[in-house]
């Protein structure tokens, strides 16, 4: 199953109080075909379709589409922040490997 951290959970609440163009939508992740290894994660807010699968969580929901489920299944969204980066990270236990700047994953 899916698994939102409390860090990712807490920064996914504050975008959806503090970005209009975020209220009263969900947070949708995706993977699309795309870079040197493959596939590519997707995070923004988007409005629920009728195919999506809705992960409800504790003041939002996560949705996926059906081809992107089998890929994150059993993911986990974190939230993280450093000297020189912030930003949502996908843990995956399919994933078998990425492309050199780690934006590119091959399943």
């Amino acid at each position: 199953m899916l698994t939102v951290t409390s860090k990712a959970a807490e920064k996914i609440a504050d975008f959806l109080k503090s970005e209009e163009s975020a209220q009263g939508k969900a947070l949708r992740l995706s993977v699309n075909e795309s870079g040197c290894a493959g596939y590519e994660y997707k995070i923004g807010f988007d409005e629920k379709k009728p195919a999506d699968k809705i992960l409800p969580q504790t003041g939002f929901d996560v949705i996926i589409d059906a081809d992107s489920l089998k890929f994150v299944a059993d993911a986990t969204i974190d939230y993280a922040e450093d000297e020189t980066s912030s930003g949502f990270r996908i843990k995956n236990p399919l994933e078998k490997g990425s492309c050199g700047c780690g934006k590119s994953k091959q399943f």
